[in-house]
């Protein structure tokens, strides 16, 4: 939310340009979304980000936004994805940029060298001066981060992983960034089955300790089940990078297949008595 506006930032590739960027998308009522006729930030034009820049994950701190995203490059050392379109194996990194008025950013590039990562996020406070910072490394282990120089980041915790047997067997990762609620940190998450279904769950951190699970969904709470979120760029996908508070209810924006953006709701009532 900026002052009474929902800005919507996505990942977008035009025909004219073959790497992926991030638009930007403006609603009053959280809705009905009037799109920029333009990329919103194309990133910093670094190696690393040689494919583009996707999956951006944003929050406020004091009078500035920190925009996370994943820079993309080819990894020349790496193994084809089969279950994905592209045959070529790439290589994601965390990076950063952070603005304050949407129109200039200040551009940290990647932010944890020498680590194959993506699903990053800020939590939206600095603690005892310092940044706390979930992001994946690997496949589906997740690990939590302080720092207070924003590039090097001590006490490296994990705190949720792939599950044998559930709906998030095969690879897991945070989808929106950190709500903060009186029961904890609330988290809106994905995890993928061994037949390649993308789904969301819920599960809520420690205020204090966020290593620490509180609560994680049994069953997903969002999966595949519309046309649009069945068939697209890449089937059978939910995904989420953001979601707000907005009327009593939770809005959770996500991606359907890697082609549309969906919107679904949850009164916030019912998600605080999970547990």
């Amino acid at each position: 939310m900026v002052d009474d506006s929902v800005y919507l930032i996505y990942r977008a590739m035009g025909r004219s340009y073959g790497h992926s960027c991030l638009g930007l998308a403006v609603s009053r009522d959280g809705i009905n979304f009037e799109r920029r006729q333009k990329p919103f930030y194309y990133g910093g034009g670094h190696l690393n980000e040689s494919f583009g820049i996707e999956d951006p994950r944003i929050v406020r701190i004091e009078d500035k936004y920190y925009l996370i995203y994943t820079a993309v490059s080819e990894d020349l050392d790496g193994e084809i994805d089969r279950s994905w379109r592209e045959e070529i194996a790439k290589k994601p990194m965390i990076a950063l940029s952070t603005t304050k008025d949407f129109l200039t950013f200040i551009d940290y590039d990647v932010i944890i060298p020498n680590l194959s990562g993506k699903d990053s996020s800020f939590f939206p406070t600095k603690v005892d001066g310092k940044y706390w910072l979930l992001y994946r490394e690997g496949v589906g282990k997740t690990y939590f981060a302080k720092s207070s120089t924003l590039t090097s980041w001590q006490e490296r915790i994990l705190v949720f992983e792939e599950r044998p047997g559930y709906w998030d067997c095969k690879r897991t990762g945070i989808g929106a960034p950190p709500i903060q609620t009186e029961k904890g940190w609330l988290l809106f998450y994905h995890g993928v089955d061994d037949a390649n279904t993308y789904r969301l769950g819920i599960m809520f951190l420690d205020l204090k300790n966020p290593s620490q699970i509180l609560y994680r969904s049994p069953e997903p709470v969002l999966e595949p089940e519309k046309d649009y979120e069945k068939s697209g760029y890449i089937d059978n996908v939910v995904f989420t990078c953001g979601a707000i508070e907005k009327n009593g209810q939770y809005y959770v924006y996500y991606g359907a297949s890697d082609r549309v953006i969906g919107l679904a709701t949850v009164e916030k009532k019912s998600v605080l008595d999970l547990f």
